[in-house]
Parts: C-alpha cells; structure tokens; sequence
C-alpha cells in the first residue's frame, strides 16, 4: 500500500508539473526581420510574457508602431533593434509609421502576466 501512494503522489506531482514545463516549452522570444520594407514574418503568435525583436535589416529607417498605442519605437537604422514584453493576451496590430503599407500582427495567447513593459534598441 505505501509503494502505490507513493508512485499516487508521484504522478499527481508530475501531472502539477505539466503546465510548467508546457510553459518552459513555448517561444520566450521571437525575431522579426524588418526587410525589403516589410516585417517577415508578419504574423506572429507567441505567449504572453514572450519578447518580440524587431531587426532593421533594410538601407531605410523604419519605426515600429502599435496601431493602438501599446508600443513605439524609436527610429531604427540599419542594424538597430526594439523589442517589446507582451504580456497582455490580445491581437496587436502595428506599421511602420514611416512607411505604413509596412504591417503586421501579433497574437498573443493567454499565460500568466501582470502588464506590458518596453525596451530601446
């Protein structure tokens, strides 16, 4: 009898485990090349809490804006990056606001988060 609470509790903590290590498991971090005047790739699904990086890969300065105001970046250069936490799940939409036929999403799914926090290039 103690040998099966044993193995009981063993699986109850490896199956408490699970979302942990389902979580460990998910992008923490994402690249988006800016090229060609365009953000490849132009959509992206991450968790939230996971990074997005934007990299200027283009000769032309680009900015990175959130059609509703979530996030801005500075104008970057070639070789020049911004990167925003999303931790809000939701759809965000954003441009280039120096050329705006430049667009893309992000899908942000639900995880644990608490707020939305931004970093320079």
């Amino acid at each position: 009898m103690r040998a099966l609470s044993r193995r009981t509790l063993l699986g109850w903590l490896g199956f408490a485990a699970w979302p942990m290590r389902a979580a460990r498991g998910a992008p923490r971090e994402v690249s988006v090349s800016i090229q060609n005047f365009a953000f490849a790739p132009a959509r992206t699904q991450i968790p939230a809490g996971a990074r997005v990086i934007w990299t200027n890969e283009d000769d032309a300065p680009h900015l990175v804006v959130a059609s509703k105001g979530a996030f801005r970046s500075s104008a970057l250069d070639t070789g020049d990056t911004f990167q925003f936490v999303f931790r809000e799940p939701g759809s965000y939409d954003y441009f280039c606001a120096l050329h705006p036929h430049m667009q893309g999403v992000v899908t942000v799914t639900a995880e644990a988060g608490r707020g939305a926090e931004t970093g320079d290039h």
